[in-house]
């Protein structure tokens, strides 16, 4: 499995549009990666984001699930 098969292109969105979108999801139902260094995170992150710096990431596409959605920040 290749990294197109967790992201499709989708346009930008703003943050209010993020949070009003991830109030109508159940948490259960997508995955939430924040790519951003462990700095970056733990001074403030999205409630159940999941820390994979971008560097990281192919690396770690099997921590997600590829049958949900992926929203990435």
């Amino acid at each position: 499995m290749g990294i197109g098969d967790y992201f499709k292109p989708v346009s930008s969105w703003s943050v209010e549009k993020v949070r009003d979108s991830l109030k109508k999801l159940n948490p259960e139902d997508y995955n939430l990666v924040d790519v951003r260094q462990p700095q970056e995170y733990e001074q403030g992150h999205l409630p159940g984001a999941k820390l994979i710096p971008v560097g990281e990431l192919h690396d770690r596409l099997k921590e997600l699930d590829p049958g949900k959605p992926t929203i990435v920040y």
